[in-house]
């Protein structure tokens, strides 16, 4: 061998056992914490710790789910926002309603835009708007004939102020002329609880009241969308009274805003191997969520179309948690 080539060849062979390009050396080396803003109990939740055990086993260390409940489904957003460092370590879920929370209060919060690094788009939940299954109302306009009788004596609960199903309901409310009193919770598990107990008449909520649908203990008055779900043929969709408010929005995981795009990879990968395990994809199922799979730029896109909906909603409609 030609001597320049003797002193090559070990460069070369370093270069080759080195990271390539994209690949984070030392990348994850502890457990990874993942913030789910909802309680203990619910679809997200379920969801998201099937999603955490099979993404911990493609990092080779676990990825923690943190319960943090409350502050309308934001805590998460709020860590990655002005907490977290942008090592990959701390991650969460963004949804509509971090979309939405800028708008409803006059504090600075954040961009949605620009101040979080999206790992990828997983799921959105299918919602709807449920009673127990002992209540007077048989069918929506039922529901809607009373509350409108009645100005505000009738109650629906939801995952707190300004989530999805509060703000479908709000814009729905406000189609039929009807108000209703709103009763927010920190998450589907409460506010299934709360329905079950009385406190509320109604939940607009997501699709952790299936299986009280499936037991008998509530039935489905409308399901937010256009279409009727597979697992619900018999409950009808909004669109069937008059109301299209579209499809299912999808919601993501992100990190905090500057993360090293090799850490990004490392994440998406790991999480997108997860999403379509056949483990997954039957958590999923369960919990009637469809596979929403969009890469972090593709869901910054979505993100930036679907900001501008959001505020213009939250200000016909007047929906504030700020007094005054």
């Amino acid at each position: 061998m030609h001597p320049t080539r003797r002193r090559l060849a070990p460069i070369a062979a370093a270069l080759l056992a080195a990271p390539s390009l994209g690949h984070a050396a030392g990348f994850p080396d502890r457990p990874i914490r993942l913030i789910v803003p909802w309680a203990a109990g619910g679809s997200t939740d379920g969801q998201m710790r099937v999603l955490a055990e099979i993404a911990g086993r493609n990092l080779g260390q676990p990825v923690l789910v943190e319960n943090r409940p409350g502050a309308r489904g934001t805590f998460a957003a709020q860590v990655l926002h002005g907490q977290a460092k942008p090592d990959g370590y701390t991650i969460g879920q963004i949804h509509t309603g971090v979309l939405s929370h800028p708008f409803m209060t006059r504090s600075a919060t954040w961009d949605s835009v620009n101040d979080f690094t999206y790992l990828l788009a997983l799921t959105g939940y299918l919602s709807g708007l449920v009673v127990r299954s002992e209540a007077r109302w048989r069918d929506w306009p039922a529901l809607m004939a009373e509350a409108r009788a009645n100005p505000g004596k009738l109650s629906f609960g939801s995952s707190g102020v300004g989530g999805l199903s509060h703000l479908v309901m709000a814009q729905l409310l406000a189609a039929e002329r009807v108000e209703m009193l709103h009763v927010p919770y920190r998450g589907v598990a409460e506010t299934t609880t709360a329905l079950l107990s009385g406190q509320v008449d109604a939940i607009a909520d997501s699709s952790g009241w299936a299986p009280h649908v499936d037991a008998g203990r509530m039935r489905i008055l409308a399901i937010w969308g256009n279409e009727r779900p597979k697992r619900f043929p018999e409950a009808p969709a909004i669109s069937e009274y008059g109301h299209d408010i579209g499809g299912i929005a999808p919601y993501a995981l992100a990190g905090p805003k500057g993360m090293d795009p090799a850490v990004v990879e490392v994440l998406h990968d790991a999480f997108r191997r997860a999403l379509f395990d056949p483990a997954h994809q039957a958590a999923l199922a369960r919990y009637d969520m469809p596979t929403l799979y969009m890469s972090g730029e593709a869901y910054r896109a979505w993100v930036a179309k679907r900001v501008p909906v959001e505020r213009d909603l939250i200000r016909s409609l007047g929906i504030t948690f700020e007094a005054g």
